[in-house]
Protein backbone atom coordinates (compact mmCIF):
# COMPACT_ATOMS: atom_id res chain seq x y z
CA UNK A 1 0.00 0.00 0.00
CA UNK A 2 1.10 3.52 -0.59
CA UNK A 3 2.04 6.06 1.55
CA UNK A 4 -0.45 8.72 2.00
CA UNK A 5 0.87 12.45 0.79
CA UNK A 6 0.75 15.37 3.41
CA UNK A 7 -0.76 19.13 2.44
CA UNK A 8 1.65 21.66 2.72
CA UNK A 9 0.59 24.81 3.24
CA UNK A 10 3.28 25.98 0.78
CA UNK A 11 0.73 24.78 -2.00
CA UNK A 12 -1.95 27.47 -2.42
CA UNK A 13 0.84 29.15 -4.10
CA UNK A 14 -0.05 27.32 -6.63
CA UNK A 15 -3.74 28.33 -6.02
CA UNK A 16 -4.37 25.05 -4.55
CA UNK A 17 -6.56 24.01 -1.37
CA UNK A 18 -6.90 20.94 0.50
CA UNK A 19 -9.98 18.95 0.93
CA UNK A 20 -9.96 16.01 3.45
CA UNK A 21 -12.02 12.61 2.91
CA UNK A 22 -13.74 10.63 5.73
CA UNK A 23 -10.94 8.21 6.15
CA UNK A 24 -8.23 10.93 6.63
CA UNK A 25 -7.02 11.05 3.05
CA UNK A 26 -6.00 14.28 1.70
CA UNK A 27 -6.22 15.49 -1.98
CA UNK A 28 -5.45 18.94 -3.83
CA UNK A 29 -8.12 20.76 -5.73
CA UNK A 30 -7.71 24.02 -7.94
CA UNK A 31 -9.74 26.87 -6.43
CA UNK A 32 -9.74 28.09 -9.98
CA UNK A 33 -11.35 25.47 -12.21
CA UNK A 34 -12.73 23.20 -9.19
CA UNK A 35 -10.59 20.31 -10.61
CA UNK A 36 -10.15 17.58 -7.94
CA UNK A 37 -6.58 15.54 -8.05
CA UNK A 38 -5.68 11.86 -6.09
CA UNK A 39 -3.15 11.84 -3.17
CA UNK A 40 -0.56 11.09 -5.25
CA UNK A 41 -0.31 14.45 -7.04
CA UNK A 42 -0.18 16.15 -3.81
CA UNK A 43 3.76 17.29 -4.70
CA UNK A 44 5.04 20.69 -6.17
CA UNK A 45 5.87 19.27 -9.64
CA UNK A 46 2.16 17.85 -10.23
CA UNK A 47 0.51 21.14 -8.72
CA UNK A 48 2.79 23.36 -10.99
CA UNK A 49 2.80 21.72 -14.00
CA UNK A 50 -1.31 22.06 -13.96
CA UNK A 51 -1.19 25.84 -12.71
CA UNK A 52 1.28 26.72 -15.77
CA UNK A 53 -0.54 24.66 -18.32
CA UNK A 54 -4.52 25.23 -17.61
CA UNK A 55 -4.16 28.77 -15.89
CA UNK A 56 -1.05 30.25 -17.50
CA UNK A 57 -0.11 32.02 -13.78
CA UNK A 58 3.51 32.52 -11.81
CA UNK A 59 4.00 30.48 -9.04
CA UNK A 60 5.45 32.51 -6.32
CA UNK A 61 2.55 34.18 -3.75
CA UNK A 62 2.08 32.81 -0.37
CA UNK A 63 -0.53 32.42 1.96
CA UNK A 64 -1.05 36.29 3.51
CA UNK A 65 -0.45 37.81 0.18
CA UNK A 66 -3.36 35.10 -1.60
CA UNK A 67 -5.65 35.94 1.28
CA UNK A 68 -5.28 39.59 -0.35
CA UNK A 69 -5.83 38.93 -4.37
CA UNK A 70 -8.95 39.53 -6.06
CA UNK A 71 -10.64 36.71 -7.37
CA UNK A 72 -13.37 35.95 -10.04
CA UNK A 73 -17.18 36.38 -8.39
CA UNK A 74 -17.98 33.08 -9.47
CA UNK A 75 -14.91 32.03 -7.05
CA UNK A 76 -15.53 34.50 -4.01
CA UNK A 77 -16.87 31.77 -1.44
CA UNK A 78 -13.63 30.03 -2.03
CA UNK A 79 -11.13 32.40 -2.42
CA UNK A 80 -12.70 34.06 1.05
CA UNK A 81 -11.02 30.71 2.72
CA UNK A 82 -7.98 30.59 0.69
CA UNK A 83 -5.08 29.99 3.01
CA UNK A 84 -7.09 28.41 5.88
CA UNK A 85 -9.47 26.04 4.13
CA UNK A 86 -8.88 21.98 4.98
CA UNK A 87 -12.26 21.78 2.63
CA UNK A 88 -13.62 23.75 0.17
CA UNK A 89 -16.70 25.70 1.76
CA UNK A 90 -19.08 24.73 -0.78
CA UNK A 91 -18.84 21.71 0.47
CA UNK A 92 -19.57 22.57 4.09
CA UNK A 93 -22.49 24.79 3.01
CA UNK A 94 -24.31 21.38 1.28
CA UNK A 95 -23.57 19.66 4.38
CA UNK A 96 -25.32 22.35 6.42
CA UNK A 97 -27.86 23.24 4.49
CA UNK A 98 -28.52 19.39 3.82
CA UNK A 99 -28.59 18.91 7.80
CA UNK A 100 -30.66 22.17 8.14
CA UNK A 101 -33.56 20.81 5.79
CA UNK A 102 -33.27 17.66 7.63
CA UNK A 103 -33.84 18.45 10.97
CA UNK A 104 -36.46 20.96 9.70
CA UNK A 105 -38.42 17.97 8.24
CA UNK A 106 -37.66 16.23 11.22
CA UNK A 107 -36.29 13.56 9.77
CA UNK A 108 -33.66 10.57 10.98
CA UNK A 109 -30.27 11.69 10.61
CA UNK A 110 -28.91 8.42 8.91
CA UNK A 111 -31.80 9.45 5.48
CA UNK A 112 -28.80 11.52 4.34
CA UNK A 113 -26.54 8.10 4.11
CA UNK A 114 -29.24 5.49 3.48
CA UNK A 115 -30.89 7.81 0.81
CA UNK A 116 -30.34 11.38 0.09
CA UNK A 117 -27.26 10.70 -1.30
CA UNK A 118 -27.24 7.45 -3.04
CA UNK A 119 -30.32 8.84 -5.23
CA UNK A 120 -28.30 12.39 -5.71
CA UNK A 121 -25.30 9.87 -7.00
CA UNK A 122 -28.35 8.09 -9.43
CA UNK A 123 -29.73 11.11 -10.54
CA UNK A 124 -26.25 13.45 -11.18
CA UNK A 125 -24.50 10.07 -13.27
CA UNK A 126 -27.71 9.89 -15.05
CA UNK A 127 -28.43 13.85 -15.56
CA UNK A 128 -25.27 15.97 -15.31
CA UNK A 129 -22.23 12.95 -15.98
CA UNK A 130 -19.52 11.18 -13.72
CA UNK A 131 -17.67 14.57 -13.28
CA UNK A 132 -20.82 16.06 -11.24
CA UNK A 133 -21.40 12.67 -9.93
CA UNK A 134 -17.56 13.32 -8.39
CA UNK A 135 -18.43 16.55 -6.62
CA UNK A 136 -21.66 15.43 -4.87
CA UNK A 137 -19.74 12.38 -3.54
CA UNK A 138 -17.14 14.53 -1.46
CA UNK A 139 -20.40 16.14 0.55
CA UNK A 140 -19.82 15.18 4.37
CA UNK A 141 -23.56 13.17 5.44
CA UNK A 142 -22.76 10.68 7.31
CA UNK A 143 -25.14 10.24 10.18
CA UNK A 144 -22.34 11.61 12.71
CA UNK A 145 -22.03 14.63 10.56
CA UNK A 146 -25.33 15.70 9.94
CA UNK A 147 -25.88 15.03 13.97
CA UNK A 148 -22.70 17.61 14.51
CA UNK A 149 -24.21 20.09 11.93
CA UNK A 150 -27.41 20.38 13.72
CA UNK A 151 -25.70 20.75 17.00
CA UNK A 152 -24.05 23.36 16.10
CA UNK A 153 -26.76 25.21 14.14
CA UNK A 154 -28.48 24.89 17.55
CA UNK A 155 -25.93 26.48 19.43
CA UNK A 156 -26.05 29.38 16.77
CA UNK A 157 -29.79 29.51 17.16
CA UNK A 158 -29.70 29.50 20.61
CA UNK A 159 -26.65 32.31 21.01
CA UNK A 160 -29.26 34.68 18.57
CA UNK A 161 -32.44 34.01 21.00
CA UNK A 162 -29.89 34.49 24.52
CA UNK A 163 -28.18 37.67 22.68
CA UNK A 164 -32.03 38.68 21.98
CA UNK A 165 -32.73 38.11 25.37
CA UNK A 166 -30.03 40.32 26.83
CA UNK A 167 -30.57 43.17 24.68
CA UNK A 168 -34.87 43.22 25.45
CA UNK A 169 -35.44 46.54 27.12
CA UNK A 170 -38.12 44.58 29.10
CA UNK A 171 -38.13 41.21 31.29
CA UNK A 172 -39.03 38.57 28.71
CA UNK A 173 -42.08 35.80 29.83
CA UNK A 174 -41.63 32.64 29.65
CA UNK A 175 -44.35 29.63 29.06
CA UNK A 176 -43.29 26.40 30.70
CA UNK A 177 -45.18 23.01 30.33
CA UNK A 178 -43.88 19.27 31.04
CA UNK A 179 -44.89 15.85 29.45
CA UNK A 180 -44.09 12.15 29.25
CA UNK A 181 -42.46 10.63 26.15
CA UNK A 182 -42.52 7.54 24.53
CA UNK A 183 -39.40 6.13 27.18
CA UNK A 184 -41.42 7.11 29.90
CA UNK A 185 -38.96 9.90 30.68
CA UNK A 186 -40.07 13.75 31.67
CA UNK A 187 -39.48 16.08 29.22
CA UNK A 188 -39.74 19.73 30.44
CA UNK A 189 -40.26 22.27 27.33
CA UNK A 190 -40.24 26.20 27.82
CA UNK A 191 -40.94 29.10 25.20
CA UNK A 192 -39.94 32.62 25.62
CA UNK A 193 -41.49 35.72 24.42
CA UNK A 194 -39.47 39.03 24.40
CA UNK A 195 -39.28 42.68 23.13
CA UNK A 196 -36.86 43.31 19.99
CA UNK A 197 -36.80 46.60 18.16
CA UNK A 198 -40.54 46.86 16.94
CA UNK A 199 -41.77 43.82 17.53
CA UNK A 200 -42.55 41.06 20.04
CA UNK A 201 -40.86 37.28 19.82
CA UNK A 202 -41.70 33.93 20.65
CA UNK A 203 -38.76 31.52 20.03
CA UNK A 204 -38.16 27.81 21.52
CA UNK A 205 -35.82 28.15 24.70
CA UNK A 206 -34.90 24.70 25.62
CA UNK A 207 -36.28 21.18 26.12
CA UNK A 208 -34.50 18.88 28.74
CA UNK A 209 -35.18 15.83 30.09
CA UNK A 210 -36.06 15.64 34.11
CA UNK A 211 -34.19 11.86 34.64
CA UNK A 212 -34.83 10.86 38.11
CA UNK A 213 -38.19 12.53 39.79
CA UNK A 214 -40.40 15.38 38.85
CA UNK A 215 -40.53 17.48 42.00
CA UNK A 216 -41.33 20.90 41.83
CA UNK A 217 -37.92 21.34 43.32
CA UNK A 218 -36.59 18.99 40.24
CA UNK A 219 -38.47 21.46 37.73
CA UNK A 220 -37.03 24.38 39.16
CA UNK A 221 -33.38 23.14 39.34
CA UNK A 222 -33.22 22.82 35.77
CA UNK A 223 -34.97 25.86 34.78
CA UNK A 224 -32.66 27.80 37.49
CA UNK A 225 -29.34 25.83 36.06
CA UNK A 226 -30.31 26.85 32.01
CA UNK A 227 -29.88 30.24 33.15
CA UNK A 228 -26.82 30.05 35.12
CA UNK A 229 -25.38 27.95 32.62
CA UNK A 230 -25.48 30.94 29.99
CA UNK A 231 -24.46 33.27 32.65
CA UNK A 232 -28.09 34.89 33.26
CA UNK A 233 -29.73 35.99 36.12
CA UNK A 234 -33.63 34.22 36.64
CA UNK A 235 -34.70 37.95 37.47
CA UNK A 236 -34.64 38.37 33.29
CA UNK A 237 -37.67 36.46 33.66
CA UNK A 238 -41.08 38.87 34.42
CA UNK A 239 -43.75 36.00 34.28
CA UNK A 240 -43.86 32.54 33.58
CA UNK A 241 -47.47 30.59 32.79
CA UNK A 242 -47.33 27.20 33.57
CA UNK A 243 -49.89 24.38 33.04
CA UNK A 244 -49.45 21.32 34.97
CA UNK A 245 -50.28 19.25 38.31
CA UNK A 246 -50.80 21.49 40.73
CA UNK A 247 -47.68 19.75 43.15
CA UNK A 248 -44.90 20.53 40.30
CA UNK A 249 -46.50 23.09 38.17
CA UNK A 250 -49.70 24.76 39.13
CA UNK A 251 -50.05 28.15 40.54
CA UNK A 252 -49.84 27.06 43.74
CA UNK A 253 -47.03 24.39 43.07
CA UNK A 254 -43.69 24.01 45.00
CA UNK A 255 -42.14 25.61 41.46
CA UNK A 256 -44.01 28.81 41.77
CA UNK A 257 -42.61 28.72 45.56
CA UNK A 258 -39.43 28.55 44.48
CA UNK A 259 -39.19 31.10 41.48
CA UNK A 260 -40.66 33.54 43.61
CA UNK A 261 -38.44 33.08 46.31
CA UNK A 262 -36.01 33.94 43.79
CA UNK A 263 -37.79 36.65 41.84
CA UNK A 264 -40.38 38.10 44.86
CA UNK A 265 -42.02 40.20 41.75
CA UNK A 266 -42.20 37.67 38.75
CA UNK A 267 -46.24 37.22 37.45
CA UNK A 268 -47.43 33.87 37.48
CA UNK A 269 -50.31 33.02 35.08
CA UNK A 270 -52.22 29.35 34.45
CA UNK A 271 -52.58 28.32 31.33
CA UNK A 272 -55.97 29.79 29.71
CA UNK A 273 -56.20 27.00 26.85
CA UNK A 274 -57.88 24.41 28.90
CA UNK A 275 -61.16 24.96 31.04
CA UNK A 276 -62.05 21.63 30.47
CA UNK A 277 -60.46 20.55 33.74
CA UNK A 278 -62.04 23.02 35.22
CA UNK A 279 -65.62 22.39 34.05
CA UNK A 280 -65.10 18.86 35.35
CA UNK A 281 -63.97 19.54 38.63
CA UNK A 282 -67.33 21.51 38.96
CA UNK A 283 -69.54 18.53 37.57
CA UNK A 284 -71.92 17.82 39.94
CA UNK A 285 -72.33 13.59 41.09
CA UNK A 286 -74.65 12.41 38.17
CA UNK A 287 -73.15 14.46 35.08
CA UNK A 288 -69.36 13.46 36.65
CA UNK A 289 -70.58 9.91 36.57
CA UNK A 290 -71.65 9.94 33.09
CA UNK A 291 -68.49 11.38 32.09
CA UNK A 292 -66.76 8.11 33.99
CA UNK A 293 -69.14 6.00 32.32
CA UNK A 294 -68.34 7.43 29.05
CA UNK A 295 -64.58 6.79 29.54
CA UNK A 296 -65.22 3.45 30.32
CA UNK A 297 -66.89 2.91 27.05
CA UNK A 298 -64.08 4.39 25.14
CA UNK A 299 -61.45 1.95 27.48
CA UNK A 300 -63.19 -0.86 26.43
CA UNK A 301 -63.24 -0.10 23.02
CA UNK A 302 -59.66 1.13 22.35
CA UNK A 303 -58.13 -0.45 25.44
CA UNK A 304 -58.46 -4.11 24.04
CA UNK A 305 -57.03 -4.57 20.03
CA UNK A 306 -59.40 -7.49 19.39
CA UNK A 307 -62.43 -5.10 20.98
CA UNK A 308 -60.88 -2.28 18.65
CA UNK A 309 -60.59 -4.60 15.86
CA UNK A 310 -64.25 -5.84 15.81
CA UNK A 311 -65.34 -2.12 16.50
CA UNK A 312 -63.60 -0.72 13.12
CA UNK A 313 -64.97 -3.88 11.27
CA UNK A 314 -68.54 -3.81 12.48
CA UNK A 315 -68.62 0.28 12.05
CA UNK A 316 -67.19 -0.69 8.02
CA UNK A 317 -70.39 -3.30 7.63
CA UNK A 318 -73.32 -0.64 9.00
CA UNK A 319 -71.54 2.35 6.96
CA UNK A 320 -70.67 4.80 10.30
CA UNK A 321 -68.73 7.68 9.50
CA UNK A 322 -67.17 7.38 12.69
CA UNK A 323 -64.71 4.12 13.47
CA UNK A 324 -62.03 5.35 15.19
CA UNK A 325 -62.19 6.86 18.73
CA UNK A 326 -60.07 9.03 20.60
CA UNK A 327 -58.17 8.21 24.15
CA UNK A 328 -59.70 9.90 27.01
CA UNK A 329 -56.76 11.49 28.45
CA UNK A 330 -56.66 14.12 31.46
CA UNK A 331 -54.38 16.71 30.15
CA UNK A 332 -55.35 17.21 26.51
CA UNK A 333 -58.20 18.92 26.69
CA UNK A 334 -58.84 18.58 22.92
CA UNK A 335 -59.99 14.64 23.38
CA UNK A 336 -62.50 15.26 25.76
CA UNK A 337 -64.40 17.42 23.59
CA UNK A 338 -64.26 15.56 20.56
CA UNK A 339 -65.25 12.16 22.35
CA UNK A 340 -68.19 13.06 23.84
CA UNK A 341 -69.15 14.61 20.20
CA UNK A 342 -68.66 11.35 18.89
CA UNK A 343 -69.90 8.85 21.39
CA UNK A 344 -73.18 10.90 21.31
CA UNK A 345 -73.67 10.91 17.55
CA UNK A 346 -72.95 7.15 17.24
CA UNK A 347 -74.90 6.36 20.63
CA UNK A 348 -76.99 3.70 19.07
CA UNK A 349 -74.09 1.83 16.95
CA UNK A 350 -71.92 1.67 20.01
CA UNK A 351 -75.09 0.34 22.18
CA UNK A 352 -75.25 -2.31 19.54
CA UNK A 353 -71.82 -2.91 19.63
CA UNK A 354 -71.57 -3.34 23.53
CA UNK A 355 -74.76 -5.79 23.70
CA UNK A 356 -72.71 -7.44 20.69
CA UNK A 357 -69.66 -7.94 23.04
CA UNK A 358 -72.05 -8.72 26.15
CA UNK A 359 -70.52 -5.86 28.25
CA UNK A 360 -71.14 -5.07 31.35
CA UNK A 361 -71.78 -1.87 30.58
CA UNK A 362 -74.65 -1.76 28.68
CA UNK A 363 -77.00 -1.29 31.51
CA UNK A 364 -75.36 2.01 32.33
CA UNK A 365 -74.55 3.47 28.33
CA UNK A 366 -78.26 3.10 27.37
CA UNK A 367 -79.49 4.30 30.50
CA UNK A 368 -82.37 7.34 29.24
CA UNK A 369 -80.78 9.45 32.52
CA UNK A 370 -77.21 8.71 31.13
CA UNK A 371 -78.17 9.82 27.49
CA UNK A 372 -79.85 12.91 28.48
CA UNK A 373 -76.72 14.11 30.51
CA UNK A 374 -74.27 13.10 28.00
CA UNK A 375 -76.03 15.09 25.74
CA UNK A 376 -75.76 18.52 27.89
CA UNK A 377 -71.96 17.28 28.34
CA UNK A 378 -71.26 16.88 24.59
CA UNK A 379 -72.61 20.44 23.99
CA UNK A 380 -71.33 22.21 27.02
CA UNK A 381 -67.37 20.78 25.74
CA UNK A 382 -68.67 21.68 22.14
CA UNK A 383 -68.77 25.64 23.15
CA UNK A 384 -65.60 24.93 25.30
CA UNK A 385 -63.80 23.76 22.50
CA UNK A 386 -64.66 26.43 20.56
CA UNK A 387 -63.38 28.51 23.10
CA UNK A 388 -60.04 26.97 23.57
CA UNK A 389 -59.87 26.58 19.64
CA UNK A 390 -60.09 30.46 19.16
CA UNK A 391 -57.00 31.03 21.41
CA UNK A 392 -55.13 28.15 19.84
CA UNK A 393 -52.49 31.29 18.30
CA UNK A 394 -49.07 32.36 18.13
CA UNK A 395 -49.42 36.15 19.96
CA UNK A 396 -52.17 35.16 22.36
CA UNK A 397 -51.73 37.85 25.41
CA UNK A 398 -53.08 37.62 28.85
CA UNK A 399 -55.86 40.55 27.93
CA UNK A 400 -56.62 39.04 24.84
CA UNK A 401 -57.42 35.46 26.50
CA UNK A 402 -59.31 36.52 29.34
CA UNK A 403 -61.39 38.76 26.94
CA UNK A 404 -62.86 35.88 25.49
CA UNK A 405 -63.03 34.08 28.26
CA UNK A 406 -65.39 36.54 29.65
CA UNK A 407 -67.03 36.84 26.88
CA UNK A 408 -68.06 32.77 27.30
CA UNK A 409 -68.61 33.90 30.86
CA UNK A 410 -71.01 36.36 30.03
CA UNK A 411 -72.89 33.80 27.91
CA UNK A 412 -74.31 31.98 31.24
CA UNK A 413 -77.01 34.49 32.12
CA UNK A 414 -78.73 34.16 29.35
CA UNK A 415 -78.41 30.53 28.67
CA UNK A 416 -79.92 30.15 32.15
CA UNK A 417 -83.05 32.49 31.76
CA UNK A 418 -83.49 30.22 28.24
CA UNK A 419 -83.29 27.11 30.50
CA UNK A 420 -85.58 28.33 32.62
CA UNK A 421 -88.29 28.31 30.37
CA UNK A 422 -86.93 25.06 29.35
CA UNK A 423 -85.57 26.57 25.81
CA UNK A 424 -82.41 24.41 25.28
CA UNK A 425 -81.50 26.12 22.13
CA UNK A 426 -77.56 26.69 23.27
CA UNK A 427 -77.75 22.83 23.68
CA UNK A 428 -79.00 21.23 20.08
CA UNK A 429 -77.86 17.51 21.74
CA UNK A 430 -79.73 17.70 24.97
CA UNK A 431 -82.78 19.53 22.62
CA UNK A 432 -82.70 16.82 20.68
CA UNK A 433 -83.82 14.01 22.95
CA UNK A 434 -85.86 15.94 25.38
CA UNK A 435 -89.09 14.62 24.79
CA UNK A 436 -90.89 15.45 28.00
CA UNK A 437 -91.45 18.26 30.28
CA UNK A 438 -90.55 15.79 33.41
CA UNK A 439 -86.82 15.11 31.74
CA UNK A 440 -86.93 18.97 30.86
CA UNK A 441 -87.39 19.99 34.42
CA UNK A 442 -84.81 17.45 35.91
CA UNK A 443 -81.76 18.54 33.71
CA UNK A 444 -82.95 22.18 33.58
CA UNK A 445 -82.25 21.92 37.60
CA UNK A 446 -78.94 20.40 37.14
CA UNK A 447 -77.94 22.96 34.59
CA UNK A 448 -78.84 25.71 36.74
CA UNK A 449 -76.66 24.43 39.37
CA UNK A 450 -73.15 23.37 37.44
CA UNK A 451 -73.55 27.04 35.31
CA UNK A 452 -73.76 29.07 38.49
CA UNK A 453 -71.04 27.16 40.37
CA UNK A 454 -68.84 27.21 36.79
CA UNK A 455 -69.33 30.96 36.47
CA UNK A 456 -68.07 31.57 40.23
CA UNK A 457 -65.33 29.20 39.34
CA UNK A 458 -64.21 30.89 35.92
CA UNK A 459 -63.98 34.36 37.46
CA UNK A 460 -61.55 32.81 40.21
CA UNK A 461 -59.28 31.00 38.08
CA UNK A 462 -58.87 32.87 34.72
CA UNK A 463 -58.25 36.35 36.54
CA UNK A 464 -55.03 37.32 34.94
CA UNK A 465 -55.25 40.14 32.21
CA UNK A 466 -58.37 41.95 33.95
CA UNK A 467 -57.83 45.20 33.62
CA UNK A 468 -58.91 48.10 35.56
CA UNK A 469 -60.77 51.08 33.99
CA UNK A 470 -57.34 53.34 34.84
CA UNK A 471 -54.99 51.09 32.69
CA UNK A 472 -57.42 50.30 29.61
CA UNK A 473 -55.80 53.25 28.10
CA UNK A 474 -53.34 49.78 26.76
CA UNK A 475 -56.00 48.80 24.57
CA UNK A 476 -56.84 52.16 22.73
CA UNK A 477 -55.20 54.79 23.96
CA UNK A 478 -57.19 57.67 21.50
CA UNK A 479 -60.61 56.68 22.76
CA UNK A 480 -59.62 56.51 26.55
CA UNK A 481 -61.62 58.96 28.82
CA UNK A 482 -58.37 60.17 30.27
CA UNK A 483 -60.54 61.41 33.58
CA UNK A 484 -59.98 57.44 34.83
CA UNK A 485 -56.73 58.19 35.25
CA UNK A 486 -55.12 60.11 38.67
CA UNK A 487 -53.52 63.61 37.70
CA UNK A 488 -50.66 62.53 39.34
CA UNK A 489 -50.26 59.55 37.16
CA UNK A 490 -46.99 60.16 35.26
CA UNK A 491 -48.24 58.50 31.88
CA UNK A 492 -51.29 61.21 31.71
CA UNK A 493 -49.20 63.87 30.45
CA UNK A 494 -47.39 61.27 27.97
CA UNK A 495 -50.88 59.99 26.76
CA UNK A 496 -52.64 63.65 25.82
CA UNK A 497 -49.40 64.22 23.60
CA UNK A 498 -49.71 60.76 22.02
CA UNK A 499 -53.88 61.17 21.15
CA UNK A 500 -52.38 64.55 19.82
CA UNK A 501 -50.86 62.90 16.74
CA UNK A 502 -52.43 61.97 13.49
CA UNK A 503 -49.39 59.81 12.25
CA UNK A 504 -49.61 57.82 15.91
CA UNK A 505 -53.28 57.32 15.02
CA UNK A 506 -52.37 56.01 12.13
CA UNK A 507 -49.62 53.67 13.16
CA UNK A 508 -52.53 52.25 15.91
CA UNK A 509 -55.00 51.54 13.27
CA UNK A 510 -52.61 49.79 11.14
CA UNK A 511 -50.35 47.80 13.33
CA UNK A 512 -51.11 44.93 15.81
CA UNK A 513 -51.69 46.30 19.30
CA UNK A 514 -48.24 44.51 20.59
CA UNK A 515 -46.41 46.19 17.48
CA UNK A 516 -47.77 49.71 18.08
CA UNK A 517 -46.53 49.89 21.51
CA UNK A 518 -43.28 48.40 20.70
CA UNK A 519 -42.84 50.86 17.81
CA UNK A 520 -43.88 53.55 20.81
CA UNK A 521 -40.60 52.63 22.69
CA UNK A 522 -38.39 55.24 21.32
CA UNK A 523 -41.09 58.12 22.00
CA UNK A 524 -42.62 57.16 25.02
CA UNK A 525 -40.72 54.38 27.08
CA UNK A 526 -43.01 55.01 30.20
CA UNK A 527 -46.53 54.17 27.91
CA UNK A 528 -44.76 51.48 26.20
CA UNK A 529 -43.06 49.89 29.17
CA UNK A 530 -46.39 49.92 31.19
CA UNK A 531 -48.33 48.67 27.94
CA UNK A 532 -45.80 45.97 27.54
CA UNK A 533 -45.55 44.65 30.49
CA UNK A 534 -48.87 43.75 30.22
CA UNK A 535 -48.68 42.13 26.68
CA UNK A 536 -45.38 40.53 27.08
CA UNK A 537 -46.92 37.53 29.33
CA UNK A 538 -48.06 34.29 28.11
CA UNK A 539 -51.32 33.53 28.53
CA UNK A 540 -51.45 29.64 27.11
CA UNK A 541 -49.24 26.80 26.90
CA UNK A 542 -49.95 26.87 22.95
CA UNK A 543 -46.58 26.93 21.98
CA UNK A 544 -45.17 23.89 24.27
CA UNK A 545 -47.90 21.84 22.49
CA UNK A 546 -46.57 21.75 19.13
CA UNK A 547 -43.38 21.23 20.65
CA UNK A 548 -44.81 18.28 21.94
CA UNK A 549 -46.00 17.36 18.93
CA UNK A 550 -42.35 17.95 17.22
CA UNK A 551 -41.46 15.45 20.08
CA UNK A 552 -43.34 12.69 18.62
CA UNK A 553 -41.06 12.52 15.67
CA UNK A 554 -38.09 12.27 17.59
CA UNK A 555 -38.82 10.28 19.91
CA UNK A 556 -40.43 6.93 18.25
CA UNK A 557 -40.19 3.21 18.43
CA UNK A 558 -37.87 3.19 15.69
CA UNK A 559 -35.99 6.31 16.60
CA UNK A 560 -35.25 6.94 20.43
CA UNK A 561 -32.79 10.34 20.93
CA UNK A 562 -31.26 10.59 24.19
CA UNK A 563 -31.26 14.42 23.56
CA UNK A 564 -33.91 15.78 21.39
CA UNK A 565 -33.28 19.33 22.45
CA UNK A 566 -31.23 20.38 19.60
CA UNK A 567 -32.95 18.82 16.56
CA UNK A 568 -36.46 20.47 18.30
CA UNK A 569 -34.78 23.88 17.98
CA UNK A 570 -33.77 23.83 14.88
CA UNK A 571 -36.94 21.97 13.91
CA UNK A 572 -39.47 24.70 15.02
CA UNK A 573 -37.42 27.96 15.89
CA UNK A 574 -38.28 31.08 13.96
CA UNK A 575 -34.39 31.78 13.76
CA UNK A 576 -32.02 30.82 10.64
CA UNK A 577 -28.51 29.88 11.40
CA UNK A 578 -25.78 31.93 10.20
CA UNK A 579 -24.46 29.93 8.19
CA UNK A 580 -21.65 32.01 7.32
CA UNK A 581 -20.56 32.62 10.52
CA UNK A 582 -20.81 28.47 11.78
CA UNK A 583 -18.81 28.02 7.96
CA UNK A 584 -15.64 30.45 9.20
CA UNK A 585 -15.60 28.94 12.57
CA UNK A 586 -15.66 25.51 10.71
CA UNK A 587 -12.67 26.20 8.21
CA UNK A 588 -10.67 28.11 11.33
CA UNK A 589 -10.93 25.11 13.10
CA UNK A 590 -9.53 23.07 10.73
CA UNK A 591 -6.99 24.82 9.83
CA UNK A 592 -5.91 24.93 13.21
CA UNK A 593 -5.73 21.14 12.71
CA UNK A 594 -3.43 21.14 10.03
Amino acid sequence: MSKKRKWDDDYVRYWFTCTTEVDGTQRPQCVLCNSLFSNADLRPSKLSDHFNRHHGGIAGHDISSLKHMPAPSHQSKTMKALGVASQEDALLQASYQFAYLCAKEKNPHTIAEKLVRPCALEIAQIVLGPDAQKKLQQVPLSHDVIHSRIDEMSQDILQQVLEDIKASPLKVGIQLAETIDMDDCSQLMAFVRYVKEKEIIEEFLFCESLHLTMKGIDVFSLFRDFFLKHKMALDVCGSICTDGASSMLGENSEFVAYVKKEVPHIVITHCMLNPHALVTKTLPTKLKDALFTVVRVINFVKGQAPNHRLFQAFFEEIGIEYSVLLFHTEMRWLSRGQILTHIFEMYEEINQFLHHQNSNLVDGFENKEFKIHLAYLADLFKHLNELSASMQRTGMNTVSAREKVSAFVRKFPFWLKQIEKRNFTNFPFLEEILISDNEGTCIATEITLHLQQLSNFFHGYFSVGDLDEASKWILDPFLFNLDFVDDGYLVKNDLAELRASGQILMEFETMKLEDFWCAQFTVFPNLSRTALETLVPFATTYLCELGFSSLLHFKTKSRSCSNVSDDIRVAISKKVPRFSDIIEQKIQLQQKSL
